[in-house]
């Protein structure tokens, strides 16, 4: 119970008002106060978080407000300490009119978790109206003729108070004609009769003056007066008649201005103008003035204006019928309001959660609303529902109050928003429907991983490139929206543990893009590979992970390397070729590599200078040097050949090998240490230039002419019983295996052939001397044309011509030189 104290009203003191606060809280979470009108705005009216059993601080906690079924709001909450104030001082006539009771319906809302509390206020009349005579100098009309007992209505004061404050009494001031009789409507006010108590008689008395008085039932009451003045009139025997005593009517509330609503009729006896009757409406409230009409000649009551059944039910309307001569008699017409179905349901949106987390369990509250149709009575019964197939649905929560909760679950990446259509509808008929709009939409959760535009990346980078060079980037796209989606990258170390790839690869984390940290040497690395993840930046993050592999592409970066003949200076000669040699005869080969790949490591052999262009060729894909004719007595002893080595690469690099082929007439020691003359030559005195020009020419014709004769001589008598006793010899003083020279790849030769090497044991010299084709003599069996070596090789057999010829200078060398 709380008690509130009203100011002063119209200068007038009133007492305490105790205004009693009824609250029930049970199955329907319904609160009800009740508070008296004309409270100042700020008066206390209950604390509604003790009333609902919350604690201090919870309804801000918890976002409490206030939400009407009107457009507007006569209270506020004060949030923090619960307390429920007026916020307007309310006026129940304006308010609720002549309903009693009245009450004020609105919805407290809570959230986290969404929750409603119907609250009903209801609001006390206070006698603050007084009553009201429309017409305060009525004119009543009577024959002196009318006998006693007659009754007269008068006008009905207006009183907008209801209950005990509103009309309840008349009074009629002293007089010796007539008193005053209170009769009640069906619906409406109070009213009056005038009773005629004593004959009237014009002569004496022409008219009367009288002063009627309302009273109403407040403390203290209120009244108004009107003063009535009684004309009596001179004698007409006969006052009109009606038909019926009340007329009844029903009249849809829909029907149209100009209606038919009943039609009275009454009759008089009187002849002439006393018999001509006129309707009126007299006496009558100011609604029903409004509302309707009567024809004065034909006593038809239409329609003026429109009705209303949820406003008012039905109307109590007096008739009055006047003729000619004054006389007049009274009525009544019962209107009865037929409801119809002519509002649609009233759907009023409480409280929205949006946005929603679309991880929201099921059966979370998404909305609150109220349904309200005027036409309870004849829309029968109301149905809410969506019209879309959404994943929300609607549950009713208490009478004409619903939510709005989730059915099946939410995913942001498919809808990121809804527009949901609530239609509420009535049974009718017809049936009507209202559809409201609530927007929802759906806030993100990190629940997508990050995910690659491939599966794998394959990046590629050319070799000695410049540190810190972009090479590629990785993508990751993630479904999701704002810190959710913010992607980082980062390189990921091996399983092996291995942390070199961050030596050579750098990631930027927040677009992707890779870098290499060093200059690639492909001959070093030829790729490489690693794990980049990307790591999105939710609370609880979500990553994914992608391979990626770098290819160093080859960079024509390495010269081709000679590997034979050797180019340290340390031999003077490197083949021997005898003169018998015919055109084609293999002296040697180039072998070089190459540390590239690919189309950089294809090399070709190039004859780039020589003493003698014609004498010798370089085959261009394998380096093999041949003869290009048959030896000359007059080729110079001493060839030299420059091979230009080189790639095709672009830019082609090439490099040159030198070497020295010097021409004999067979193979024997001497030529082993044999030097080249340009090394052993000295800078000659110019004066004596000539003098040992001269000496040498004559020694060398002397020791050539003895030299020619001895070995003709000798030549004819060894030549062949030492023939292959030499050669045998010969081998023995070489003290080599044989071996075969033979490459694979870019060094191999086109066809593989056997050479031997030899070095000196008598000398002391070690250095490598010469490398030439070994062909190994063997008796030829007679029975085949050809025998088989130890490598499974077939030899050719004695009548190969070129091969005897070959193996007699070898014997002719070691002949000659032994």
């Amino acid at each position: 119970m709380a008690v509130a104290r009203r100011k002063p009203l119209q200068s007038r003191q009133v007492e305490s008002l105790l205004i009693f606060l009824c609250v029930s809280v049970g199955g329907a979470t319904t609160i009800r106060y009740s508070v008296a009108e004309e409270m100042e705005s700020g008066s206390f009216v209950a604390n509604v978080a003790k009333d609902l059993g919350l604690e201090v601080g919870k309804l801000a906690a918890r976002g409490a407000r206030l939400v009407s079924e009107g457009n507007k709001l006569h209270f506020r909450l004060h949030r923090k300490t619960g307390d429920l104030f007026v916020k307007e001082k309310l006026d129940r006539e304006s308010l609720c009119g002549k309903a009693d009771p009245c009450v004020l319906h609105f919805e407290i809302v809570l959230v986290e978790p969404l929750q409603s509390f119907r609250v009903e206020v209801r609001v006390f009349d206070i006698n603050d109206n007084a009553p009201v005579f429309l017409n305060k100098e009525p004119l009543l009309k009577i024959p002196e003729s009318t006998p006693l007992g007659s009754r007269f209505p008068l006008q009905s004061a207006q009183d907008l108070d209801v209950g005990l404050n509103g009309l309840q009494n008349y009074t009629l001031s002293a007089n010796g004609y007539f008193h005053l009789h209170t009769r009640f409507r069906s619906n409406g006010p109070k009213y009056a009769e005038l009773v005629l108590d004593k004959p009237l008689d014009r002569e004496k008395q022409p008219a009367v003056n009288l002063t009627i008085t309302a009273v109403d039932g407040g403390s203290p009451p209120k009244s108004a007066s009107a003063h009535i003045r009684v004309v009596v009139l001179d004698v007409n025997d006969h006052v009109p008649q009606f038909s019926r005593l009340m007329y009844r009517a029903q009249v849809p509330e829909n029907s149209a201005n100009g209606s038919l609503v009943v039609m009275v009729t009454a009759m008089d006896l009187d002849e002439g103008t006393n018999k001509e009757i006129t309707y009126s409406l007299a006496q009558n409230p100011e609604t029903i003035l409004q509302t309707f009409q009567i024809g004065s000649q034909t006593g038809e009551v239409r329609l003026r204006g429109p009705l209303d059944f949820e406003a008012i039910e039905t109307y109590d309307i007096d008739i009055q019928a006047t003729d000619g001569g004054g006389l007049s008699a009274h009525s009544k017409v019962l209107v009865e309001v037929v409801d119809v179905n002519d509002n649609p349901p009233e759907v009023m949106v409480s409280s929205v959660s949006s946005p929603l987390p679309e991880d929201s369990p099921l059966q979370t509250v998404v909305a609150l609303f109220t349904i309200r149709d005027r036409d309870i009575r004849v829309g029968g019964k109301i149905t809410c529902f969506l019209k879309e197939d959404f994943p929300f649905v609607v549950r009713p929560t208490f009478r004409n109050s619903y939510s709005l909760v989730t059915n099946r679950g939410l995913d942001r990446e498919e809808v990121s928003g809804y527009n949901i259509t609530l239609v509420a509808m009535d049974t009718g008929p017809p049936s009507l429907s209202t559809e409201t709009v609530i927007e929802v939409l759906i806030s993100d959760i990190n629940d997508n991983p990050p995910v690659f535009q491939k599966d794998s990346y394959i990046l590629t980078v050319r070799e000695n490139n410049s540190p810190a060079v972009f090479i590629g980037k990785v993508h990751a796209e993630d479904l999701d929206l704002g810190e959710n989606a913010q992607i980082t990258y980062s390189l990921l170390p091996p399983k092996s543990g291995d942390l070199s790839v961050f030596a050579y690869i750098s990631i930027n984390s927040d677009n992707g893009k890779l870098y290499a940290l060093r200059t690639m040497d492909y001959e070093a690395i030829q790729d490489f590979q690693f794990v980049v993840k990307a790591t999105d930046g939710g609370f609880l993050s979500l990553s994914s992970q992608v391979s990626v592999r770098v290819v160093v592409l080859d960079d024509n970066d390495n010269r081709p390397m000679i590997l034979y003949p050797l180019q340290n200076g340390t031999l003077s000669c490197n083949d021997l070729v005898p003169r018998s040699a015919e055109a084609g005869y293999l002296v040697t080969k180039v072998v070089a590599v190459d540390g590239d790949s690919g189309q950089n490591s294809w090399l070709s052999y190039h004859l780039l200078k020589a003493t003698d262009l014609g004498l010798f060729s370089v085959q261009r894909q394998n380096g093999e040097i041949h003869t290009l004719r048959q030896i000359s007595e007059r080729d110079h002893m001493m060839q030299k050949l420059i091979i230009l080595v080189q790639d095709h690469g672009q830019p082609a690099l090439s490099t040159t090998a030198s070497l020295s082929i010097l021409l004999v007439d067979g193979f024997s020691e001497p030529y082993l240490q044999f030097r080249d003359p340009s090394k052993h030559f000295r800078k000659v005195n110019p004066s004596t230039k000539y003098l040992v020009i001269s000496l040498t020419v004559l020694s060398f014709l002397f020791l050539l002419s003895v030299t020619v004769i001895f070995v003709i001589h000798i030549y004819q008598k060894i030549k062949y019983r030492e023939k292959f006793t030499i050669q045998e010899h010969f081998y023995d003083d070489c003290n080599f295996p044989s071996n075969l020279v033979q490459g694979g790849g870019n060094e191999s030769l086109s066809q593989p052939y056997p050479y031997e090497m030899c070095s000196t044991t008598g000398t002391g010299n070690s250095e490598f001397r010469f490398l030439k084709r070994f062909m190994p003599n063997f008796p030829f069996p007679h029975a085949t044309g050809e025998v088989k070596t130890e490598a499974g090789s077939s030899l050719p057999s004695d009548s190969d011509k070129n091969k005897s010829r070959r193996s007699e200078g070898r014997a002719q060398v070691s002949d000659d030189y032994m």
